[in-house]
């Protein structure tokens, strides 16, 4: 993708820490993006499940409908290869799927399997069924092709290997027939033999052109996979792992390739935007231009840092920013339950300066709720707040050229659950007080682990938020929640903006005189880190 950067914005939804699958080593002789590496590991899983389900349907069926060679089964020559190549494969199904293993010890033992798996087929092919059987001309017509054939074919097309790893293990997967055919005419009883010309006529050229059309589709398949890499490859930029995929397009977690600094990548899809082309499509990507480059300038510590802002050639915009170390609040809740209410209000003082700073330059963030405040590991300091997607952001005042969203022309943005009543009816004149009852509304989940108002739809809740009063928190709660912090809430969830704390600041000041029973200090926080989210010095790297 050609990609012009223009400004940075903070759009994103969701930030993960990579998982420890993601930090483990893929080995660079692979050549592939790590997602497609643990693709092929899921695949290989499959494969392996699929090739034992094979093998026991034949041997069962042979067992079952052959008389001739049903006999051969009270000897191990008979039963022995299936049985090995079904324990095999089941042992590599299960390795496949381990999470303890690399990616680049998973893809080797992959190769592996696919040569010992060769050798198991030609083996239970060859070495039992002609076990004892006379010259005769009709037997030399089955010499040719077996079921090694499209194994080779069908392993190297499904899980992609280097095409010189592919090559090597292809032709070593070959040469199980000829070996298997002349232990069989050596040690298995048979009075048949090949001539030299019958042997490489019958046996080595069909599996040579085997192995080169195994190499031919070996470099098709890893040829695509490297151009997914290098269409990942976005100017200082490199993509690595995808963290995750929403409605309104996906985050990437990267890496800066001259300063190896983590970062994360939001994609905004071009049908996001809501116009297809033309000049409302420029019209709208400018005011998203704008909107990013008064994001960029938000200074403080707990909004989320950008690096960086583009569009791609598809009309894709995408945004570069800080990568997190934490939990949104919405999963801290859903993992371990309502907050503390010291450490609830901890957490929300540290959004309200980030709203406030934004209020300030006359920027309204639109979209507050728990899955876009994050409360993460911050240099040495822990349960530290960013708050994050400022991509619904809006100026109090605006153009009338530049009135519609990024997001639609008659769409109010926002998210249901957590949307002011003024927002949630379309009223053009919101202001910092919209962003106020969100933050009610984040404050509520943190305290209750419950959402103000629930709906089966979008429409039933808008309703609710317009009409209906909410339930006081501390009526909800198994804990105890000071009277003081119970108002506030509230009182961020009037339906009249001007019932409401006035500002961020106004909100800071109401939650900082509430009175707690305890206290959440940097030492409480640390511990709870160290018991939930142990440090690892790697988890970015």
């Amino acid at each position: 993708m050609n990609l012009e950067p223009t400004a940075p914005d903070a759009g994103v939804t969701r930030f993960e820490r990579p998982s420890a699958d993601d930090a483990r080593a893929t080995g660079p002789s692979l050549g592939l993006p790590k997602d497609l590496l643990r693709a092929a590991a899921r695949r290989l899983r499959l494969v392996a499940i699929i090739y034992a389900s094979g093998f026991l349907l034949v041997e069962a069926s042979v067992a079952l409908l052959d008389p001739v060679q049903r006999q051969d089964y009270a000897h191990f020559y008979g039963w022995g290869p299936g049985a090995i190549s079904i324990v095999l494969a089941l042992v590599v199904a299960v390795l496949a799927g381990s999470r303890r293993l690399s990616l680049q010890s998973i893809m080797n033992m992959g190769v592996a399997f696919e040569v010992v798996a060769a050798y198991a087929i030609a083996a239970a092919t060859y070495w039992g069924v002609y076990r004892g059987l006379e010259y005769d001309p009709q037997h030399l017509a089955v010499f040719g092709l077996s079921f090694v054939a499209p194994w080779i074919m069908f392993y190297t097309i499904v899980i992609p290997n280097p095409p010189r790893r592919a090559l090597w293990a292809a032709t070593l997967a070959a040469t199980s027939v000829p070996v298997a055919l002349l232990l069989t005419m050596r040690y298995g009883g048979t009075s048949i033999e090949l001539t030299f010309g019958t042997f490489v006529s019958t046996v080595i050229v069909p599996y040579a052109l085997i192995v080169v059309t195994a190499y031919i589709g070996a470099r098709v398949v890893y040829r695509l996979g490297r151009a997914v890499q290098q269409a990942r490859e976005m100017g200082s930029y490199r993509l690595i792992d995808r963290l995750s995929q929403g409605g309104m397009g996906e985050v990437w977690r990267a890496r800066h390739r001259m300063l190896a600094r983590p970062a994360a990548v939001k994609f905004v899809r071009a049908d996001v935007l809501g116009h297809t082309g033309g000049e409302q499509r420029r019209l709208s990507i400018g005011r998203f231009a704008r909107e990013a480059h008064a994001t960029a300038l938000l200074r403080s510590p707990h909004t989320v840092e950008l690096y960086d802002f583009g569009i791609t050639d598809d009309g894709t915009l995408y945004y570069v920013m800080e990568l997190l170390d934490g939990f949104d609040l919405e999963t801290l809740v859903q993992r371990f339950g309502p907050l503390p209410p010291e450490r609830a209000i901890w957490l929300l003082r540290q959004a309200c300066a980030s709203l406030a700073e934004a209020h300030a330059r006359g920027l309204i963030h639109r979209d507050i709720k728990p899955a876009n405040i994050y409360a993460c590991r911050f240099g040495q300091t822990v349960d530290f707040v960013k708050v994050l997607d400022f991509g619904l952001v809006k100026r109090r005042q605006v153009d009338a050229a530049d009135e519609m969203s990024v997001t639609g022309e008659h769409w109010a943005g926002g998210t249901p659950t957590f949307m002011a009543p003024e927002q949630a009816g379309g009223q053009d004149d919101v202001d910092a007080r919209t962003d106020i009852y969100a933050m009610g509304c984040v404050a509520y989940w943190l305290v209750t682990g419950q959402l103000v108002f629930e709906g089966k739809t979008a429409v039933e809740l808008i309703s609710r938020h317009i009409d209906e009063a909410p339930v006081p928190p501390s009526q909800r709660s198994e804990q105890e929640i000071p009277a003081a912090l119970d108002e506030a809430i509230i009182a961020c969830l009037e339906k009249e903006p001007r019932r409401r704390p006035q500002s961020a600041q106004d909100l800071a000041r109401r939650l900082t005189e509430c009175r707690t029973a305890t206290r959440w200090t940097e030492k409480r926080a640390q511990e709870w880190w160290d018991q939930h989210r142990p440090f690892v010095p790697s988890a970015l790297a």
